[in-house]
């Protein structure tokens, strides 16, 4: 079986991502409506009905906004750490106790045959995660949501073949813009957002540790542009004598609509 992740949506405005293979299929996180989110679905193939899951990183809005509405419509099973249960209560409504599943970062466990680990993550939430999935050889992991490159989510990550990273804000952006003082402190925070540079030196590193893919998502939309954050690792790969295009395939993630379908190992379909 052949591991497959598409960014359905990656911004500061809404995230989700599928994640899966012919046996599970998996959404990460929900964070534009229902509708949107099973929309965006239906476009790569894989009706909201055989959702193996919804995995929830976090109780931002921006990644749970239709996390609630897809679990009654379907019956979905979410999954979210303690912290982030506790967090998310009164914002997405009720999910039924059998669908309440509680995980533990650090501890594995499956949906089909992929293997899922949830690793703690810097971020201002009640207890985010990041995930790790495995499905025999192949390994992708989700990194977003970011305060610093820090070796505890880095040893999760580091040896995926695959990887969406976050690269949200350019420094000077977000100082020259319109964003009040609280928030540019909270975002520039080691408990914050990764800026393109902190994303280009995360990027070399797992280059180094054997990643054929990168995907930087989660760019603002204020402060930030895509091909700003696409040069900035493109540099940083280029210093370190990695050849985007030919050591590693670096891509963007869209903000609005489906990026793509990626194998894991391989290229974009």
């Amino acid at each position: 079986m052949e591991l497959r992740f598409a960014p359905l949506f990656s911004g500061s405005s809404g995230n989700a991502v599928y994640v899966g293979c012919d046996g599970a299929h998996i959404l990460v996180d929900a964070g534009l409506s229902g509708a949107r989110v099973m929309q965006a679905l239906e476009g790569v193939g894989v009706p909201p009905g055989q959702l193996s899951g919804i995995l929830v990183t976090h109780e931002h809005i921006d990644h749970i906004r239709g996390v609630g509405v897809l679990s009654r419509k379907f019956d979905l099973p979410v999954y979210a750490t303690a912290g982030t249960w506790a967090a998310m209560e009164g914002k997405i409504g009720a999910v039924a106790p059998k669908n309440q599943c509680v995980i533990e970062p650090e501890i594995g466990f499956f949906l089909g045959p992929v293997e899922i680990t949830g690793f703690s993550t810097p971020h201002d939430a009640a207890e985010s995660v990041g995930y790790l999935f495995e499905l025999d050889a192949a390994r992708f992991a989700l990194a977003t949501d970011l305060g610093c490159v820090r070796d505890g989510w880095m040893k999760y990550v580091a040896g995926a073949d695959a990887v969406l990273l976050e690269s949200n804000y350019d420094p000077d952006m977000l100082q020259a813009g319109p964003y009040p003082y609280d928030l540019k402190k909270r975002i520039l925070s080691r408990r914050g957002h990764l800026s393109n540079d902190d994303a280009a030196a995360a990027a070399v590193k797992l280059a180094e540790a054997g990643a054929k893919q990168i995907v930087l998502g989660h760019l603002s939309k204020e402060n930030n542009f895509p091909e700003l954050a696409m040069r900035c690792s493109e540099l940083a790969l280029n210093a370190a004598g990695i050849v985007p295009g030919e050591d590693v395939d670096l891509r963007v993630a869209l903000r609005d609509s489906t990026t793509g379908i990626f194998c894991v190992g391989a290229g974009l379909e």
